[in-house]
């Protein structure tokens, strides 16, 4: 895991900082010595990595899941969060879902269409497209759900 390595501890070490490294110490019960080897590039640490349980803990306080989302990249894999907060729970089943996604299609399209009149799509355009493409997906996926609930 050569070059896969620097890529982890580099993450590994935006999660100890995110979450402060004091307070990384209490939830691992790990020193900041050990903790720094995790994440050290010396030639010495390059074979030591943040065991499972210590990245879970700390990832549980963490406002991100920086160690976990790192694997996923390296594994061609796209973690998506769920931030949706709504009042109630939608129990349309698959019939709401058919109608919100072609809602969010829609919003999508009409967010494409408006990104690509001038030729060009800049940063927070893509922010914006990136964010109503997350929002499809979180449509698909419920009626994914919906329909292994039918069916199971």
């Amino acid at each position: 895991m050569p070059g896969n390595g620097s890529y982890l501890k580099k993450h590994t070490e935006a999660l100890v900082k995110d979450v402060g490294i004091e307070r990384a110490c209490e939830l691992t019960g790990k020193s900041k010595a050990t903790l720094g080897r995790y994440y050290s590039d010396h030639e010495e640490h390059a074979d030591r990595f943040m065991p499972v349980d210590a990245v879970a803990a700390l990832e549980a306080a963490s406002g991100h899941p920086h160690v976990t989302t790192a694997l996923a990249e390296l594994k061609g894999i796209t973690l998506s969060f769920d931030e949706r907060r709504r009042n109630t729970d939608s129990k349309g089943g698959v019939n709401a879902d058919v109608i919100a996604l072609s809602q969010r299609f829609a919003m999508l399209m009409a967010e494409y269409n408006q990104s690509i009149e001038d030729g060009v799509i800049t940063i927070n355009e893509a922010k914006r497209l990136l964010k109503e493409t997350l929002a499809l997906q979180q449509v698909l996926l419920d009626m994914k759900l919906h329909l292994e609930e039918g069916h199971s």
